[in-house]
């Protein structure tokens, strides 16, 4: 076979964008360049990599392999830049981060004083929900992955950063509001509006409940910790959420957090990565800038204390300039 590296990157921007006009915008070539680069790879190669149905492209298993491979090659050489871009005394390149939607409320914050203390690093942020975060940690596509309940069935190096306190929460108008040391069992006539299962927090609640052998009304399954609070907010029911998505206030949003017995749940933040996948120095420097940062925003997340604000109006700046988030 004969690809040149060019090439291989196209096919990856091929695999990533699902699109022969994006990937030609992404990589600065015209479409029919890359039309033709695409040809004169599936050649080489020798059997299908894609194909097009409805305008989509869909890769074979040929192709996904090519891009796993592409996407390897790809990080190794990134790698070795930063490798040399440090012994000459330079920190910059991009970095690949995908987080779970929860961590929406903390994790711009914390690359926006990165990005401060970095300004040549490129931060390409995917914000997703959990299936999605754990479908790129099995086809390797970030640097580093950040959730509350990684894969048991993966093998990581995992590293617990941030407490993540889970909370019951009801509308501002609901009688349970003014109660105090609430017992578990008074929620058994209440509905219920839980988030999706297969959500890190879903699960962490579900494992609460079960071995308390509490079973909820569950009225709804909701997506979006904003739709579940306008849910609350409109009377519909209680729900359980992080305290990152009240901004650790007491009352939120029309919201507000209720004292039950036995909470906060305590969940935690982890930053992974595949065991095995080494990381690139930029990688370890954000790591390790997430550790060092863990014990200013270890109170964050508690009921009643308000959300640190960005350092400076440039680290504002710099989160909104170089994160970008696909979905909330």
């Amino acid at each position: 076979m004969n690809i040149t590296f060019r090439q291989l990157r196209l096919f990856l921007a091929l695999a990533e964008t699902g699109s022969v006009s994006r990937a030609a915008q992404a990589c600065h070539v015209t479409q029919p360049t890359a039309s033709m680069q695409l040809r004169e790879i599936t050649e080489s190669v020798g059997v299908p990599l894609y194909e097009v149905v409805s305008r989509r492209v869909h890769l074979t298993d040929a192709g996904h392999d090519l891009a796993r491979t592409a996407r390897a090659i790809g990080d190794e050489w990134s790698a070795f830049e930063q490798r040399i871009d440090a012994t000459r005394g330079f920190t910059r390149g991009r970095l690949r981060v995908a987080v779970v939607s929860t961590a929406k409320y903390f994790v711009p914050r914390l690359l926006g004083s990165f990005c401060a203390r970095y300004p040549e690093i490129d931060i390409a942020l995917e914000v997703l929900n959990r299936d999605g975060v754990v479908q790129r940690l099995r086809e390797n596509q970030d640097d580093l992955y950040i959730m509350s309940m990684p894969p048991a069935d993966i093998d990581l190096e995992d590293a617990v950063f941030m407490p993540n306190p889970l909370v019951v929460i009801a509308g501002q108008a609901h009688p349970l509001v003014r109660r105090r040391r609430i017992p578990l069992e008074a929620l058994a006539g209440q509905r219920f509006i839980l988030r999706e299962r297969g959500s890190g927090t879903r699960m962490a609640v579900d494992a609460f409940f079960k071995r308390l052998k509490f079973r909820p009304d569950l009225r709804l399954e909701l997506g979006s910790n904003e739709a579940i609070k306008e849910a609350v907010a409109g009377g519909m029911g209680l729900s359980i959420v992080s305290s990152h998505a009240l901004h650790g206030q007491l009352a939120e949003h029309g919201v507000a957090v209720l004292d039950v017995i036995g909470f906060p749940i305590e969940s935690r933040w982890h930053v992974v990565r595949r065991k095995g996948k080494q990381p690139s120095p930029i990688a370890a420097v954000f790591r390790q800038h997430l550790m060092d940062e863990a014990g200013h925003w270890a109170g964050q997340a508690r009921p009643g204390r308000a959300a640190a604000a960005p350092k400076s109006g440039a680290t504002a700046a710099a989160a909104r300039r170089r994160s970008r988030p696909r979905s909330a």
